[in-house]
C-alpha cells in the first residue's frame, strides 16, 4: 500500500514528482495508455528500470495447461493468458557514449503527467551523467481515440550547458525478458517468448516485426516510423533482426540546442489475415498517422476527449482526491472500452497482465452500467462481443448437461480458463449479468436494432439456462441449487438470492423480448410453452429469509452457519483465500465481497427499505472485502439506508484503490470494476440513481464531507444534468429535441423535466436509521478522511 499521497491532488491531472523505484510498478500501471485495442504501461521510454514491462493487444492471447492435481469430467483443459506483443515504447538515449539511466549520474529533477483531458502521459526529466553532461529530456505518449491502431512519441533532448554528441536508439522488441508469472513449469515455458518470427524489415527511418503465437496460431504485427527535427546535420540508418529492429539516429547539439524526433506506430493482429495482409494494414496505419501528423493526433484526442468529458463529467466539492480519483477512473474505463470494437473489457484493462488479461462478470456488472449512461457506443461492441462467444457458451453447457448458454467465469475469447470450479463454473450468475447489461443498454439507448439483432437470442440463451439449471419443489417454489454468487467465500450453495433475483429478472425479460419479436424468437425455437415456463420460474422463485432474525440468508442456511472469529484473525492473514483453507472458509459466515448487499442495489426492487437496513447491518458485519469489487457496492447501501458518512469512507476506499496501490496489486495493472465503482458510488449511492422499473430515480442525499455532485447521464437521445446540493437538487435537460419531456422521480416524487428550464426539487430530511453499522473486527474501510480534514 502507498501510505503517503503518492500523486498530488488535481482535478485532471495525476503528476508524479519524483521517481521512487520502490513503486515503479504501480505507476506503471497509473501512467498506462490504451484506447480498448492497443495498451502501453507506463514504462519509461529508455526501458530500464522497470516494474513490469507490457504492451497489449486486446483479446491477442496465447494457450496455457491449466494445472489440475486431480482432473474431473468437465474441467477446462487449457486458459487463455494475454501476450506481452512487440514494445515499440522504447527511446534509448546515448549522451556522449553514456546511456541515458536514471539509476547512474544525477537525476536532478523528474515528474511525469498522466493529462486525463489530453489524453496524454508527459515525462520531463533533468539528468546529468556520470561524465557530468546534462540533457533535458522531455516526451509524450499518446494511444490514439481515433485511429484506433496508432499509438505516438514526441521526444525532445536539449543541451544544458556544453556541445553534445546524441545517439538516439528507437526500437521494436519482441519476447523482451519478464518477471516470472507463474509458478508452473508448464506455464512458464509457454509463456517464455511466445513469439515466433515471421518477418522483418527495415528501412531508412523505421521497420516492422511480423510474430505468430506458438500455441492459439495468432498473428501479431508492429510497424514503427519516425520524423526527425535536427538543427545540424544528422545520421538516420535502421537495422532488423527477428526478435528487434533499431533506427539509430545521431546528432551533434550546441547549448540550447534541441533533437526532436516523432515515432509513430502502427499495431495489429489477426487470427485470419495472412502476413501480407497484416503487413499493409500496419503500414496502412502508420500512413494514416503521419497524414494527420503529431499535432494532428494530439488535436483528435483532445477534441475526443472533450466530447467524453461533457457526457461523463462527475464534479465533487467537498473532497479534491474524490474529485481526482474519479475522473482518473472514468479515464481508465473509457481507455478500457473505447475502441475494444467487439472485443472483451478485461478485468485490468489492458494495464497490465493481472488475472491473465481475462474478462469476467465486472465488465457487465460494473464498467458497462457506468459506460451505459456515459459512452453507450461502448456498450454495444461489448455485447456483440458477448454474443460472438455464444457458440463456446452452449458448448459449456452441454458439457455440464444444461440448456442454453453458460458463459464462462473467466475467459479472453470465449471458452472457460478457470481451474477453479466451484468459483468459476458454479458461478452461473455470470449469464443474468449478461442479460441485465443488454436489458440496461435497450431500456437507456431505446436501440431496438441491436436488441433484435443479437439481444433477444442472449435473452432467451441465458432464461433457457436458469430453466434448466433450477428446479420446481413439492410445494411449487423454484430453486437454483449448487451455485456460487459474487461472494466467493461461500461456494455451492443453494438459492443465493443475488443469483435467483437477477435470473428472475432475466426470466421475465426475456419473455417480453419473446413478445416483442415473435417472428425472430420462433426461428429461435421459442414456443408460448417455453416463455410460459420463464414466467412460472421467475414468480416461485425461491428467496430465501430468517424469520427468526428477520434478515435474508445470502444463501439457503447461510445464517445458522458457524461464525468466523474475526477477533483472533490478524491482519496479515488477510486475505483470507491466501492463508485459510477453502474448506473452512466455505462453512462459516465470512463474506469475501458484497453479495446479498449486492443483490439490494440492483435489485433493489425486491426489498423493503425496513429490510434493506437489517440486512445491511448484519452483513456488513460479516463482510472483509477481500476484493475490490465490494466497496463501491457498500457505499451505495449504506448511502441508501442512511449511513452517509460510512458510504463516504467505502467511496474513498473504492476511488482511491489504485491511486493508493490499496490491495498492494496494482503493479500487475488497475482494477478496473473499483474505478467504474467510484462512479457508481456517487451516482448510485449518493445521486440515488435507480432503473429497476425502465424508468429513472433518484434519491439523492450527500455526506456532510460533500458541499456538491454534479453528473450527467445519457437518456433516450437525451442528455440529463443532475446538479445535487446539500439541500435541493437540480435536473436539466441539455441535448435532445426541444419538445422532449424525460419524466424521472426524485424521493418518490413525480417530475418532469423539459429543456426549457431545470427543476429544482427539495431533499427531504433525513430519517433516523439506527444504530450505526459496525464492521468485523479490523475491517472498517481502508482509508479515512485526513486527520487536518473534516
Amino acid at each position: 500500500m502507498i501510505r503517503e499521497r503518492a500523486y498530488p491532488v488535481e482535478p485532471w491531472h495525476v503528476r508524479e514528482t519524483r521517481l521512487d523505484m520502490d513503486v515503479l510498478a504501480q505507476s506503471e500501471s497509473v501512467f498506462a495508455l490504451s484506447n480498448g485495442h492497443v495498451g502501453l504501461r507506463g514504462n519509461l521510454d529508455e526501458g530500464e528500470p522497470h516494474g513490469l514491462p507490457g504492451t497489449y493487444l486486446n483479446s491477442f492471447y496465447e494457450l496455457r495447461p491449466l494445472p489440475y492435481a486431480e482432473a474431473g469430467f468437465g474441467f477446462p483443459e487449457s486458459g487463455q493468458t494475454v501476450v506481452n506483443v512487440t514494445n515499440g515504447k522504447l527511446i534509448r538515449l546515448l549522451v556522449d557514449d553514456e546511456p541515458l539511466d536514471v539509476r547512474y549520474g544525477e537525476l536532478l529533477a523528474h515528474e511525469r503527467v498522466l493529462d486525463l483531458r489530453a489524453g496524454t502521459l508527459y515525462r520531463e526529466l533533468h539528468w546529468r551523467s556520470p561524465a557530468g553532461r546534462e540533457v533535458r529530456v522531455r516526451s509524450t505518449r499518446l494511444v490514439s481515440f481515433t485511429q484506433r491502431a496508432v499509438a505516438a512519441i514526441n521526444y525532445e533532448v536539449t543541451a544544458v550547458d556544453v556541445p553534445l554528441r546524441l545517439i538516439l536508439q528507437s526500437e521494436l522488441v519482441a519476447n523482451e525478458a519478464l518477471p516470472p508469472q507463474s509458478r508452473d513449469p508448464r506455464v512458464a515455458a509457454v509463456l517464455e517468448s511466445p513469439l515466433q518470427a515471421e518477418e522483418e524489415l527495415t528501412t531508412r527511418d523505421g521497420g516492422l516485426l511480423i510474430h505468430r503465437t506458438k500455441l492459439s496460431g495468432l498473428r501479431v504485427a508492429a510497424a514503427m516510423e519516425h520524423e526527425v527535427y535536427a538543427p545540424a546535420r544528422k545520421t538516420i540508418e535502421s537495422e532488423g533482426y527477428e526478435d528487434w529492429v533499431r533506427t539509430t539516429i545521431g546528432c551533434v547539439l550546441q547549448p540550447g540546442e534541441t533533437l526532436r524526433v516523432v515515432k509513430y506506430l502502427g499495431y495489429g493482429w489477426s487470427s485470419r489475415r495472412s502476413l501480407p495482409a497484416m503487413r499493409d494494414q500496419v503500414e496502412a496505419a502508420l500512413t494514416g498517422a503521419r497524414l494527420d501528423g503529431w499535432d494532428g493526433l494530439r488535436r483528435e484526442q483532445r477534441e475526443y476527449l472533450d466530447e467524453f468529458w461533457d457526457a461523463a463529467d462527475v464534479v465533487v466539492e467537498g473532497d479534491p482526491e474524490i474529485q481526482q480519483a474519479v475522473r482518473f477512473g472514468m479515464f481508465h474505463v473509457l481507455q478500457a472500452g473505447s475502441r475494444a470494437e467487439r472485443r472483451p473489457i478485461a478485468a485490468k484493462g489492458l494495464t497490465g497482465p493481472g488475472y491473465d488479461g481475462h474478462a469476467f462478470w465486472d465488465t457487465e456488472m460494473f464498467v458497462l452500467p457506468v459506460l451505459t449512461y456515459t459512452h453507450p457506443a461502448a456498450v454495444r461492441d461489448a455485447l456483440h462481443w458477448r454474443h460472438g462467444t455464444l457458440a463456446a457458451a452452449h458448448e459449456r453447457a452441454r458439457t455440464l448437461n444444461l440448456e442454453g448458454a453458460a458463459f464462462p467465469w473467466r475467459t479472453i475469447e470465449g471458452p472457460e480458463s478457470s481451474g477453479y470450479w466451484p468459483a468459476g463454473t458454479a458461478a452461473f450468475h455470470i449469464a443474468a449479468g449478461v442479460a441485465d447489461a443488454l436489458r440496461r443498454y435497450v431500456q437507456v439507448t431505446q436501440d431496438t436494432e441491436l436488441e433484435r439483432e443479437i439481444g433477444l437470442e442472449l435473452l432467451v440463451e441465458t432464461a433457457r439456462l436458469w430453466r434448466s439449471l433450477g428446479h420446481h419443489d413439492r410445494h411449487g417454489q423454484f430453486h437454483i441449487d449448487g451455485v456460487t454468487g459474487p461472494d466467493e467465500y461461500t461456494a455451492v450453495k443453494n438459492d443465493n438470492i443475488y443469483t435467483n433475483l437477477m435470473a428472475q429478472r432475466n426470466l421475465i425479460s426475456a419473455a417480453d423480448a419473446v413478445m416483442r419479436y415473435r417472428d425472430e424468437a420462433f426461428r429461435l425455437g421459442v414456443t408460448d410453452e417455453e416463455a410460459a415456463a420463464w414466467r412460472d420460474a421467475a414468480a416461485s422463485m425461491h428467496v430465501p429469509y430468517d424469520e427468526e432474525i428477520d434478515v435474508h440468508e445470502q444463501v439457503e442456511g447461510f445464517t445458522r452457519l458457524q461464525e468466523w472469529d474475526f477477533a483472533h484473525t490478524p491482519p496479515e492473514k488477510y486475505p483470507l483465500l491466501l492463508h485459510y483453507p477453502y474448506f473452512d472458509l466455505y462453512r462459516k459466515q465470512v463474506v469475501k465481497q458484497a453479495d446479498l448487499v449486492l443483490a439490494m442495489h440492483w435489485r433493489g426492487d425486491a426489498f423493503t427499505p425496513e429490510q434493506k437496513l437489517r440486512n445491511f447491518l448484519y452483513y456488513e458485519r460479516r463482510t472483509v472485502r477481500d476484493s475490490s469489487l465490494s466497496a463501491c457496492t457498500q457505499s451505495v447501501l449504506a448511502a441508501e439506508v442512511g449511513h452517509p458518512e460510512l458510504a463516504h469512507l467505502y467511496l474513498r476506499e473504492a476511488a482511491l484503490m489504485d491511486l493508493h496501490d490499496l490491495n498492494e496489486n496494482t503493479r500487475d495493472g488497475v482494477h478496473m470494476a473499483s474505478l467504474a465503482g467510484a462512479w457508481i458510488a456517487l451516482v448510485a449511492g449518493f445521486g440515488g440513481l435507480r432503473d429497476h422499473d425502465g424508468n429513472l430515480s433518484f434519491a439523492p442525499r450527500l455526506s456532510s464531507r460533500l458541499e456538491r455532485l454534479e453528473f450527467s447521464l445519457q437518456w433516450r437521445g437525451m442528455r440529463l444534468r443532475v446538479d445535487v446540493r446539500p439541500h435541493e437538487t437540480t435536473y436539466a435537460l441539455r441535448h435532445g429535441d426541444p419538445g422532449d419531456v424525460l419524466e424521472l422521480r426524485h424521493h418518490g416524487e413525480s417530475v418532469e423535466v423539459t429543456r426549457r428550464e431545470p427543476v429544482t426539487m427539495p431533499i427531504p430530511p433525513a430519517e433516523v436509521s439506527g444504530p450505526a453499522p459496525e464492521q468485523a473486527a479490523g475491517r472498517a474501510p481502508l482509508l479515512r478522511l485526513p486527520e487536518n480534514e473534516p
